[in-house]
């Protein structure tokens, strides 16, 4: 019996778009500004989390006062002013991916940890392609890698998610989109993910064409 592929859905920062080095570089100002030490280390192992994991580690780290939620905002309008600076780099293959789903009538969602006013700003410059649903980091109780936000953005799809395909970049939203059900393509950019379990690793997302994602998905095949 041939299963459908229903769904995919894209996480963003890593794999949509090249946003990590501006999230390391508000890391470094933060840590500047309080006078803490911070190191790429530091920032690596925050790819991919749910964004208050990631503030109650740089309170700690840093050794803040202030609430992990202000943490949080505080890290959010750096990483804008370091987006506005260096502008976004969309990862080979992502749009034209995404674009190409559009055109096959393939529904797909975008699912972040980045709350929903940056999330928004990275839209907005989209060049082509579009979501038919957003799920943000703000938008659930529990984030990356818990399945919430993959299990989200399949309801608001109106389909189940072991029907998709999810497409990743981190070690959290690979586990996060696998406990949820999903097929997970890994394209690995900053941090190295396993490719064990329900999952297939890709080199780059230029690598694939919807009919691809059709039979990887029905055969369940390495690529």
């Amino acid at each position: 019996m041939t299963r459908e592929l229903r769904a995919v859905l894209f996480d963003m920062d890593g794999t949509i778009c090249d946003t990590e080095p501006s999230w390391m570089a508000a890391e470094f100002a933060m840590a500047e500004r309080y006078g803490a030490d911070w190191t790429p280390a530091d920032g690596l192992a925050l790819v991919g989390n749910d964004l208050l994991v990631s503030g109650a580690y740089i309170k700690s780290r840093m050794g803040l006062s202030q609430p992990v939620e202000a943490v949080v905002g505080e890290l959010l309008a750096g990483v804008m002013t370091a987006m506005s600076h260096a502008g976004v780099a969309w990862r080979p293959g992502a749009l034209e991916l995404l674009e190409a789903c559009n055109d096959a009538g393939l529904p797909t969602a975008l699912v972040t940890m980045s709350y929903t006013n940056f999330a928004s700003t990275i839209l907005d410059g989209m060049p082509r392609g579009h979501f038919d649903a957003v799920v943000t980091g703000d938008q659930v109780k529990r984030g990356k890698p818990a399945p919430d936000p993959y299990l989200q953005a399949a309801h608001l799809l109106g389909v189940d998610a072991p029907s998709c395909i999810a497409i990743e970049d981190s070690p959290a939203g690979a586990a996060s989109a696998e406990e949820a059900g999903c097929l997970v393509i890994v394209v690995p950019n900053h941090v190295p993910v396993s490719s064990a379990g329900r999952r297939l690793e890709v080199a780059s997302l230029a690598e694939l064409s919807v009919a691809d994602l059709r039979l990887l998905f029905e055969q369940d095949l390495p690529v």
